[in-house]
């Protein structure tokens, strides 16, 4: 199992989002997402990503490089693992109840939470719009586009995003995750995860498999 230690970002002021992102990039570490849990699905995009917070917020950036990009999702809460996609679920108490935020590679998020796949409620879009983001592909909906390509994701989610958590601090946190690229229906589907999966088929909504997270 992967523990992971989530850094305090330094800052003298509260950073907006381009702030932020290069705050991250300067005192966070790379993670490498890797993982092939299930063969029949080999392929394996380059993924990495950079994790801290701040204060009540989360800092999240994933970089991608892939065979092909796909965003045909425009709307929050729409199936967004569809297109070429990036994960964090995370899970802040203990009986089992987690949450997947979801994000297609044009920022597009999708959010619930719940106990397992089949008990879950999607977060409210206008909570979901609390999250800021970013990405290096703009975010305008297209069709797939195949040749190889690279692309950046930085996030901001605010603590009031763990709508089940009430009055949240981040200091100190354990939390218990997992990280994940996707594409179920591009050209070249794939399940990539952070900590190793132990199901037959993919499935990411396993919390037993979650790591740890630790916030310093």
């Amino acid at each position: 199992m992967n523990n992971l230690q989530i850094k305090e970002i330094k800052s003298d002021s509260v950073p907006d989002l381009e702030l932020a992102e290069k705050l991250l990039e300067s005192q966070a570490e790379f993670q490498i997402l890797e993982t092939i849990n299930w063969i029949e699905y080999p392929y394996k995009p380059e993924v990495k990503f950079k994790i801290a917070y701040f204060q009540d917020k989360i800092f999240l950036k994933y970089h991608v490089t892939e065979e092909s990009i796909k965003a045909k999702a425009s709307n929050i809460n729409d199936d967004v693992y569809k297109d070429s996609c990036v994960e964090f679920f995370i899970s802040t108490k203990s009986d089992g109840s987690y949450y997947n935020f979801e994000f297609s590679c044009i920022g597009i998020p999708k959010a619930s939470y719940g106990y397992g796949r089949h008990e879950r409620k999607d977060i409210d879009p206008d909570i979901l719009k609390l999250i800021q983001v970013r990405s290096s592909l703009g975010d305008q909906a297209f069709e797939e586009k195949t040749g190889g390509h690279s692309w950046e994701l930085m996030l901001l989610i605010p603590v009031e995003c763990l709508v089940n958590d009430e009055d949240l601090q981040l200091d100190g946190l354990l939390a218990r995750a997992n990280f994940y690229k996707c594409g179920d229906e591009t050209v070249k589907p794939h399940f990539v995860s952070w900590n190793p999966i132990g199901t037959e088929n993919p499935d990411f909504h396993q919390p037993e498999y979650f790591g740890e997270l630790s916030f310093e």
